[in-house]
């Protein structure tokens, strides 16, 4: 499959900020399952890109404004060639131990209802059968409720109230395979979706866990379903703020609003070479 992403994130502020700088985590990887054809970062004002990598292996571009800026758009477009290789992930670099994933954080710290959760759900059988019962158990007992949360709340937050959006189901995932003893993590990146709506409110999330032999394999809780060919992964990290697309600060520009605006569509093999998606 091959699938156009198309992904404008704009920001406006009270007043012109005198400087801003944004660490982005919005170019995928070449790996066994995706090739990345094409791919472009542009912005609507005078900046620098620095391109970098991190220690879990993510491409980032650190990006620094050079005069007051009123507003600031930022613009993803690319093509990626996928395959479906059954969530099992291979080519990424891989710098850290597995073991790294084993460390809790604020946002995915399983309090007294989760553990409770996990000794109902878990059982018996070989890390990949239990990792699939736990991906279906998340994904029949939290709801997916988009403003049911925000990018705040916990995996313990967004299980307490049974519903939530990908962000928080991965969370959960990651919460309970590492309460399991298994190293986990979770993954930004997009979904081409199946019920043929391209314009999406947000990116996708899921997680992936660490099996025995096979390596990392993805689950997403969301969907109950292992990543297939729909799926571009992006960036990956211990929680969703390790694996934020965006994270910065801005100097003097007072309150400032976000908007987004994502297209994720498939290729036909006719288009190709012939269609552009313009910007509205």
């Amino acid at each position: 499959m091959r699938i156009r992403i198309d992904y404008q994130t704009q920001y406006a502020y009270a007043r012109p900020a005198r400087f801003i700088v944004q660490t982005l985590r919005l170019t995928p990887r070449s790996t066994e399952s995706q090739q990345v054809r094409e791919w472009r970062i542009e912005t609507d004002v005078d900046t620098r890109l620095r391109r970098s990598d991190d220690a879990f292996g993510n491409i980032v571009h650190t990006l620094y404004t050079e005069r007051p800026t009123p507003t600031l758009t930022i613009r993803v477009s690319g093509e990626v060639a996928t395959t479906d290789t059954g969530g099992v992930l291979r080519g990424t670099p891989e710098r850290l131990s597995p073991l790294v994933y084993l460390r809790d954080t604020p946002l995915t710290h399983a309090d007294a209802a989760l553990r409770a959760f996990i000794d109902k759900v878990d059982g018996e059988g070989d890390v990949l059968g239990r990792l699939h019962r736990l991906m279906s158990a998340i994904h029949g007992e939290v709801a997916f409720m988009v403003g049911a949360t925000t990018a705040d709340h916990t995996a313990a937050d967004a299980f307490a109230q049974r519903q939530g959006v990908c962000q928080d189901h991965a969370q959960i995932f990651i919460a309970c395979a590492r309460r399991m003893g298994i190293p986990a993590r979770y993954v930004s990146g997009h979904l081409h979706r199946s019920d043929g709506i391209i314009d999406q409110d947000a990116a996708h999330a899921w997680a992936e866990a660490w099996v025995p032999d096979l390596g990392w394999v993805g689950f997403d809780a969301a969907n109950g379903i292992a990543p297939t060919e729909h799926y571009v992964r992006v960036a990956s990290g211990l929680d969703a703020l390790g694996a934020s697309p965006f994270r910065g600060t801005s100097y003097g520009g007072g309150p400032e609003t976000m908007t987004v605006a994502l297209r994720v569509r498939q290729m036909q093999q006719t288009q190709q070479q012939q269609q552009t998606i313009g910007w509205s």
